[in-house]
């Protein structure tokens, strides 16, 4: 039993030295949602504080995200995130991906799928009232 628990330790211990890339890209503003649309300070909040950690080019990343192997996991969520929809590069979309982006996003707040219940629990600025999914709602139907 003491081998197993010492290589356990020991794999533990070395997949920590496997590296994640954390490292952001710059953001352009003329390239950056907020920066486009002139985004009014309450939507910018709630786009940081609920969504630009997976959404943007803008991650901080927790503590926890620099033990493997949660750094995997969390990195490939951001991936992932940044994949679907990343507003720091919205400049760069064309008008189709921003109306597909903008109506997702509507659907996806209203029907409660983002911010991922994963994300909240570790994350509480990021669990949107009522109130906050509306506004945000609102603002993205208007962009429509």
């Amino acid at each position: 039993m003491k081998k197993i628990i010492f290589w356990i330790v020991i794999v533990f211990l070395a997949i920590q030295f496997i590296p994640v890339n954390r490292e952001n890209k710059p953001v352009d503003r003329k390239d950056n949602f907020v920066d486009i649309y002139k985004t009014p300070g309450n939507i910018k909040t709630i786009l940081k504080n609920a969504c630009y950690d997976c959404h943007s080019n803008e991650t901080v990343y927790p503590q926890y995200s620099y033990i493997a192997p949660i750094s995997w996991a969390v990195k490939d969520h951001i991936n992932e995130g940044r994949e679907y929809l990343n507003f720091s590069e919205w400049g760069r979309y064309n008008e189709d991906l921003k109306q597909n982006a903008v109506q997702k996003t509507i659907s996806t707040v209203r029907d409660l799928q983002m911010p991922l219940p994963s994300y909240v629990n570790y994350h509480p600025r990021a669990n949107l009232t009522t109130e906050q999914r509306k506004v945000l709602q609102d603002y993205f139907f208007n962009l429509q």
